[in-house]
Protein backbone atom coordinates (compact mmCIF):
# COMPACT_ATOMS: atom_id res chain seq x y z
CA UNK A 1 0.00 0.00 0.00
CA UNK A 2 2.97 2.65 1.14
CA UNK A 3 4.91 1.27 -1.93
CA UNK A 4 1.66 2.57 -4.35
CA UNK A 5 1.20 5.94 -2.42
CA UNK A 6 4.88 6.50 -3.04
CA UNK A 7 4.76 5.48 -6.82
CA UNK A 8 1.86 7.75 -7.53
CA UNK A 9 3.15 10.77 -5.76
CA UNK A 10 6.38 9.85 -8.07
CA UNK A 11 4.60 9.74 -11.18
CA UNK A 12 2.57 13.41 -10.53
CA UNK A 13 5.92 14.77 -9.42
CA UNK A 14 7.55 13.80 -13.05
CA UNK A 15 4.74 14.89 -14.52
CA UNK A 16 4.13 18.24 -13.15
CA UNK A 17 7.75 18.84 -13.70
CA UNK A 18 7.12 17.84 -17.77
CA UNK A 19 4.93 20.64 -17.89
CA UNK A 20 6.58 23.35 -16.40
CA UNK A 21 9.74 22.79 -18.50
CA UNK A 22 7.24 22.84 -21.41
CA UNK A 23 5.59 26.04 -20.40
CA UNK A 24 6.11 29.64 -21.55
CA UNK A 25 7.72 31.47 -18.35
CA UNK A 26 10.62 32.38 -19.58
CA UNK A 27 8.61 34.21 -22.40
CA UNK A 28 7.12 35.73 -19.67
CA UNK A 29 10.17 36.94 -17.90
CA UNK A 30 11.83 37.85 -20.86
CA UNK A 31 8.64 39.50 -22.58
CA UNK A 32 6.36 40.67 -19.84
CA UNK A 33 4.07 38.23 -21.39
CA UNK A 34 1.14 36.73 -18.78
CA UNK A 35 1.98 32.86 -18.69
CA UNK A 36 -0.20 29.76 -20.03
CA UNK A 37 -1.87 32.60 -22.31
CA UNK A 38 -3.91 33.90 -19.61
CA UNK A 39 -6.03 37.64 -19.77
CA UNK A 40 -3.89 40.01 -18.21
CA UNK A 41 -1.60 43.07 -19.36
CA UNK A 42 1.06 42.76 -22.27
CA UNK A 43 3.76 44.11 -19.83
CA UNK A 44 5.04 45.11 -16.55
CA UNK A 45 5.50 48.40 -17.80
CA UNK A 46 1.54 48.44 -18.59
CA UNK A 47 0.84 47.04 -15.28
CA UNK A 48 2.37 49.76 -13.26
CA UNK A 49 1.29 52.36 -15.28
CA UNK A 50 -2.20 51.03 -15.12
CA UNK A 51 -1.64 50.44 -10.89
CA UNK A 52 0.45 53.97 -10.58
CA UNK A 53 -2.88 56.31 -11.99
CA UNK A 54 -4.79 55.50 -9.27
CA UNK A 55 -7.26 52.56 -11.19
CA UNK A 56 -9.08 50.29 -8.49
CA UNK A 57 -9.30 46.49 -8.88
CA UNK A 58 -11.59 44.19 -7.06
CA UNK A 59 -12.00 43.28 -3.77
CA UNK A 60 -13.53 41.66 -0.98
CA UNK A 61 -13.40 43.76 1.80
CA UNK A 62 -15.82 46.24 2.71
CA UNK A 63 -13.37 49.36 2.21
CA UNK A 64 -13.62 49.86 -1.22
CA UNK A 65 -10.67 52.22 -0.62
CA UNK A 66 -8.49 49.34 -0.57
CA UNK A 67 -8.80 48.44 -4.08
CA UNK A 68 -6.69 50.92 -5.34
CA UNK A 69 -2.71 49.60 -5.08
CA UNK A 70 -1.38 52.76 -5.26
CA UNK A 71 -2.94 56.21 -4.84
CA UNK A 72 -0.65 58.86 -6.44
CA UNK A 73 -1.63 61.79 -5.63
CA UNK A 74 -0.77 60.69 -2.04
CA UNK A 75 2.23 61.99 -3.63
CA UNK A 76 1.03 65.42 -4.13
CA UNK A 77 -0.57 65.64 -1.11
CA UNK A 78 2.71 65.27 1.11
CA UNK A 79 4.62 67.16 -1.26
CA UNK A 80 2.23 70.51 -0.47
CA UNK A 81 1.80 69.64 2.58
CA UNK A 82 5.91 69.42 3.86
CA UNK A 83 6.25 72.05 1.05
CA UNK A 84 4.49 75.15 0.47
CA UNK A 85 2.05 74.85 2.99
CA UNK A 86 4.66 73.98 5.89
CA UNK A 87 7.29 76.43 4.59
CA UNK A 88 5.01 79.68 3.50
CA UNK A 89 3.02 78.86 7.02
CA UNK A 90 6.07 79.22 9.40
CA UNK A 91 7.42 82.12 6.85
CA UNK A 92 3.96 84.20 7.62
CA UNK A 93 4.01 83.54 11.41
CA UNK A 94 7.60 84.70 11.63
CA UNK A 95 7.05 87.95 9.51
CA UNK A 96 3.99 88.93 11.08
CA UNK A 97 6.20 88.54 14.90
CA UNK A 98 8.97 90.60 13.04
CA UNK A 99 6.54 93.17 11.28
CA UNK A 100 4.87 93.76 14.83
CA UNK A 101 7.81 93.91 16.52
CA UNK A 102 9.16 96.41 14.49
CA UNK A 103 5.90 98.98 14.44
CA UNK A 104 5.94 98.27 18.21
CA UNK A 105 9.58 99.60 18.03
CA UNK A 106 8.43 102.88 15.71
CA UNK A 107 5.25 103.31 17.20
CA UNK A 108 5.35 102.19 20.79
CA UNK A 109 2.45 101.31 22.89
CA UNK A 110 -0.48 103.66 21.59
CA UNK A 111 -1.32 105.91 24.18
CA UNK A 112 -5.12 107.77 25.10
CA UNK A 113 -3.87 111.33 24.00
CA UNK A 114 -5.95 112.84 26.21
CA UNK A 115 -5.10 110.81 29.45
CA UNK A 116 -7.69 108.10 31.36
CA UNK A 117 -10.43 110.03 32.87
CA UNK A 118 -11.14 107.19 35.37
CA UNK A 119 -14.62 107.41 33.64
CA UNK A 120 -15.87 104.25 32.61
CA UNK A 121 -18.99 103.02 29.65
CA UNK A 122 -19.76 99.54 29.06
CA UNK A 123 -18.63 98.27 25.91
CA UNK A 124 -19.24 95.05 25.49
CA UNK A 125 -21.81 92.66 27.87
CA UNK A 126 -21.10 89.46 30.12
CA UNK A 127 -22.68 87.57 26.67
CA UNK A 128 -20.42 89.67 24.11
CA UNK A 129 -16.94 88.42 26.52
CA UNK A 130 -18.61 85.43 26.92
CA UNK A 131 -18.68 84.34 23.07
CA UNK A 132 -15.52 86.30 22.36
CA UNK A 133 -13.25 84.38 25.16
CA UNK A 134 -14.85 81.06 24.37
CA UNK A 135 -13.98 81.31 20.07
CA UNK A 136 -10.43 82.88 21.55
CA UNK A 137 -9.35 80.47 24.21
CA UNK A 138 -10.85 77.41 22.43
CA UNK A 139 -8.80 79.07 18.96
CA UNK A 140 -5.79 79.69 20.51
CA UNK A 141 -5.53 75.75 21.86
CA UNK A 142 -6.61 74.71 18.31
CA UNK A 143 -3.95 76.56 16.83
CA UNK A 144 -0.88 75.38 19.15
CA UNK A 145 -2.09 71.76 19.03
CA UNK A 146 -2.70 71.87 15.21
CA UNK A 147 0.72 73.42 14.97
CA UNK A 148 2.10 70.84 16.56
CA UNK A 149 1.31 68.52 13.97
CA UNK A 150 2.76 70.35 11.11
CA UNK A 151 6.01 71.42 12.91
CA UNK A 152 5.94 69.13 16.52
CA UNK A 153 8.54 66.36 14.95
CA UNK A 154 10.80 69.15 13.64
CA UNK A 155 10.73 71.43 16.98
CA UNK A 156 9.73 69.09 19.68
CA UNK A 157 10.84 65.93 19.18
CA UNK A 158 14.52 66.68 19.38
CA UNK A 159 13.69 68.81 22.70
CA UNK A 160 11.23 66.24 24.57
CA UNK A 161 12.17 62.97 22.87
CA UNK A 162 9.37 60.30 21.43
CA UNK A 163 7.74 59.28 24.45
CA UNK A 164 6.87 62.91 25.77
CA UNK A 165 6.38 64.47 22.05
CA UNK A 166 3.80 61.00 21.60
CA UNK A 167 2.18 62.12 24.45
CA UNK A 168 2.14 65.70 23.98
CA UNK A 169 0.49 64.56 19.88
CA UNK A 170 -1.84 61.92 21.27
CA UNK A 171 -3.43 64.61 24.05
CA UNK A 172 -3.24 67.44 21.56
CA UNK A 173 -5.17 65.16 19.06
CA UNK A 174 -8.49 65.03 21.63
CA UNK A 175 -7.75 68.62 22.74
CA UNK A 176 -8.57 69.79 18.62
CA UNK A 177 -11.15 67.51 17.91
CA UNK A 178 -13.29 68.17 21.61
CA UNK A 179 -12.39 72.19 21.44
CA UNK A 180 -13.22 72.49 17.87
CA UNK A 181 -16.75 72.03 18.88
CA UNK A 182 -16.75 74.91 20.80
CA UNK A 183 -15.13 77.05 18.68
CA UNK A 184 -17.79 76.41 16.55
CA UNK A 185 -20.31 77.71 19.01
CA UNK A 186 -18.47 81.16 20.11
CA UNK A 187 -18.17 81.22 16.61
CA UNK A 188 -22.18 81.49 15.50
CA UNK A 189 -22.52 83.27 18.95
CA UNK A 190 -20.21 86.14 18.06
CA UNK A 191 -21.85 86.25 14.35
CA UNK A 192 -25.48 86.65 16.18
CA UNK A 193 -24.37 89.38 18.85
CA UNK A 194 -22.10 91.38 15.94
CA UNK A 195 -22.91 90.80 12.78
CA UNK A 196 -25.24 94.01 13.12
CA UNK A 197 -22.37 96.37 13.77
CA UNK A 198 -19.87 94.82 11.17
CA UNK A 199 -22.55 96.11 7.88
CA UNK A 200 -19.57 98.54 5.73
CA UNK A 201 -20.57 102.14 5.46
CA UNK A 202 -18.80 105.21 4.13
CA UNK A 203 -17.44 105.50 7.76
CA UNK A 204 -15.34 102.95 6.92
CA UNK A 205 -13.64 104.82 3.58
CA UNK A 206 -12.26 107.39 6.51
CA UNK A 207 -11.43 105.35 8.56
CA UNK A 208 -9.01 103.54 6.12
CA UNK A 209 -8.10 106.66 4.72
CA UNK A 210 -6.46 107.83 7.93
CA UNK A 211 -4.48 104.45 8.30
CA UNK A 212 -6.90 104.16 11.57
CA UNK A 213 -4.58 106.47 13.23
CA UNK A 214 -2.60 104.12 14.75
CA UNK A 215 0.37 104.96 12.56
CA UNK A 216 0.68 108.73 13.90
CA UNK A 217 -0.34 110.30 17.45
CA UNK A 218 -3.05 112.70 17.59
CA UNK A 219 -4.89 111.37 14.46
CA UNK A 220 -8.31 109.70 15.44
CA UNK A 221 -10.62 108.74 12.37
CA UNK A 222 -14.32 108.51 13.08
CA UNK A 223 -15.69 105.68 13.96
CA UNK A 224 -18.94 103.70 15.34
CA UNK A 225 -18.86 100.50 17.92
CA UNK A 226 -16.84 98.74 15.78
CA UNK A 227 -14.16 100.31 13.10
CA UNK A 228 -13.06 99.57 9.56
CA UNK A 229 -9.84 97.04 10.85
CA UNK A 230 -11.95 94.99 13.64
CA UNK A 231 -14.67 94.89 10.82
CA UNK A 232 -12.44 93.22 8.25
CA UNK A 233 -11.19 90.99 11.17
CA UNK A 234 -14.76 90.21 12.12
CA UNK A 235 -15.54 88.88 8.50
CA UNK A 236 -12.73 87.28 7.86
CA UNK A 237 -12.77 85.30 10.99
CA UNK A 238 -16.51 84.31 10.45
CA UNK A 239 -15.86 83.26 6.81
CA UNK A 240 -12.47 81.45 7.80
CA UNK A 241 -14.04 80.02 10.74
CA UNK A 242 -16.49 78.47 8.76
CA UNK A 243 -14.50 76.91 6.22
CA UNK A 244 -11.92 75.83 8.27
CA UNK A 245 -14.85 74.42 10.83
CA UNK A 246 -16.76 72.29 7.54
CA UNK A 247 -13.12 71.12 6.47
CA UNK A 248 -12.77 69.89 10.09
CA UNK A 249 -15.71 67.94 10.28
CA UNK A 250 -14.81 66.14 7.04
CA UNK A 251 -11.55 65.30 9.01
CA UNK A 252 -13.41 63.65 12.09
CA UNK A 253 -15.32 62.17 9.85
CA UNK A 254 -13.66 60.97 7.31
CA UNK A 255 -15.29 59.98 3.57
CA UNK A 256 -18.73 61.13 4.46
CA UNK A 257 -18.98 64.60 2.35
CA UNK A 258 -18.40 65.44 -0.96
CA UNK A 259 -17.43 69.17 -0.13
CA UNK A 260 -14.38 70.13 -2.68
CA UNK A 261 -16.84 67.86 -5.77
CA UNK A 262 -19.35 69.78 -4.65
CA UNK A 263 -17.30 73.20 -4.59
CA UNK A 264 -15.32 72.28 -7.93
CA UNK A 265 -18.46 71.77 -9.98
CA UNK A 266 -19.88 75.31 -9.05
CA UNK A 267 -16.64 76.90 -9.52
CA UNK A 268 -16.68 74.98 -12.84
CA UNK A 269 -19.26 77.46 -14.31
CA UNK A 270 -16.56 79.77 -14.94
CA UNK A 271 -14.70 77.32 -16.87
CA UNK A 272 -12.02 76.69 -14.51
CA UNK A 273 -11.99 72.97 -15.57
CA UNK A 274 -11.70 71.31 -11.87
CA UNK A 275 -12.01 67.68 -11.17
CA UNK A 276 -15.19 66.47 -9.65
CA UNK A 277 -14.85 62.89 -10.10
CA UNK A 278 -12.53 62.64 -6.67
CA UNK A 279 -12.56 59.70 -5.03
CA UNK A 280 -13.28 59.91 -0.94
CA UNK A 281 -9.55 59.55 -0.13
CA UNK A 282 -8.82 62.83 -2.44
CA UNK A 283 -11.63 64.44 -0.70
CA UNK A 284 -9.84 64.08 2.46
CA UNK A 285 -6.66 65.24 0.68
CA UNK A 286 -8.34 68.24 -0.25
CA UNK A 287 -10.01 68.78 2.74
CA UNK A 288 -6.47 68.80 5.10
CA UNK A 289 -4.41 71.40 2.75
CA UNK A 290 -7.29 73.62 2.76
CA UNK A 291 -7.68 72.89 6.60
CA UNK A 292 -4.27 73.72 7.50
CA UNK A 293 -3.73 76.79 4.33
CA UNK A 294 -6.90 78.26 6.18
CA UNK A 295 -6.04 77.94 9.82
CA UNK A 296 -2.54 79.72 9.22
CA UNK A 297 -3.72 82.44 7.49
CA UNK A 298 -6.34 82.79 10.33
CA UNK A 299 -3.34 82.51 13.10
CA UNK A 300 -1.33 85.36 10.70
CA UNK A 301 -4.23 87.92 11.46
CA UNK A 302 -5.08 86.86 14.82
CA UNK A 303 -1.55 87.34 16.12
CA UNK A 304 -1.71 91.34 14.62
CA UNK A 305 -5.66 91.46 16.54
CA UNK A 306 -4.16 89.76 19.83
CA UNK A 307 -0.80 92.46 19.69
CA UNK A 308 -2.97 95.44 19.05
CA UNK A 309 -5.56 94.31 21.38
CA UNK A 310 -3.28 93.92 24.16
CA UNK A 311 0.57 94.98 24.32
CA UNK A 312 -0.08 97.68 21.44
CA UNK A 313 -2.91 99.95 23.03
CA UNK A 314 -3.21 101.38 25.87
CA UNK A 315 -6.91 100.54 27.51
CA UNK A 316 -7.81 98.10 24.75
CA UNK A 317 -7.99 95.27 26.75
CA UNK A 318 -10.18 96.46 29.51
CA UNK A 319 -13.30 95.94 26.38
CA UNK A 320 -12.81 91.97 26.95
CA UNK A 321 -11.94 91.94 30.79
CA UNK A 322 -14.27 93.92 32.49
CA UNK A 323 -16.28 95.22 29.49
CA UNK A 324 -15.65 98.56 30.77
CA UNK A 325 -13.85 101.23 28.48
CA UNK A 326 -12.55 104.85 29.39
CA UNK A 327 -14.09 107.69 28.27
CA UNK A 328 -11.76 109.29 26.53
CA UNK A 329 -10.13 105.81 25.23
CA UNK A 330 -13.86 105.31 23.43
CA UNK A 331 -14.14 109.12 22.16
CA UNK A 332 -10.86 108.91 20.30
CA UNK A 333 -11.46 105.29 19.04
CA UNK A 334 -15.03 105.05 18.83
CA UNK A 335 -16.16 108.55 19.00
CA UNK A 336 -19.55 108.13 17.10
CA UNK A 337 -20.69 105.33 19.08
CA UNK A 338 -19.08 107.36 22.33
CA UNK A 339 -21.90 109.86 21.37
CA UNK A 340 -24.82 107.52 20.50
CA UNK A 341 -23.69 105.80 24.02
CA UNK A 342 -24.23 109.20 25.82
CA UNK A 343 -27.50 110.49 23.98
CA UNK A 344 -28.59 107.11 24.84
CA UNK A 345 -27.80 107.97 28.50
CA UNK A 346 -29.37 111.38 28.29
CA UNK A 347 -32.59 110.17 27.00
CA UNK A 348 -33.08 107.68 29.49
CA UNK A 349 -35.83 108.64 32.56
CA UNK A 350 -33.92 109.69 35.82
CA UNK A 351 -34.91 106.86 38.33
CA UNK A 352 -38.09 107.29 41.01
CA UNK A 353 -36.61 108.28 44.30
Amino acid sequence: MFRKLLTTCLMLFVINLAFLSNSNTSVAQVKGEVPGKSLGLKSDADLWRYVRTGNAGSTQMKDQLSAVMIQSEGDNWRAIRNGPVSLYGGIGLLAIIGVLFAFYMYRGKIKVDSGLSGKTILRFAAIDRFAHWLMAGSFVLLALTGLNLLYGKYTLLPIFGPEIFTAITIGGKYIHNYLAFAFMLGLALAFVLWVRHNIPNKIDWEWLKMGGGIFKAGLHPPAKKFNAGQKMIFWITMIGGLSVSMSGIALMFPFQTTMFADTFAMLNVLGLGLPTDLTPLQEQQYNQVWHGVVSLGLMIMIIAHIYIGSVGMEGALDAMNSGEVDKNWAKEHHNLWAKEMDQEKSNKPEPAE
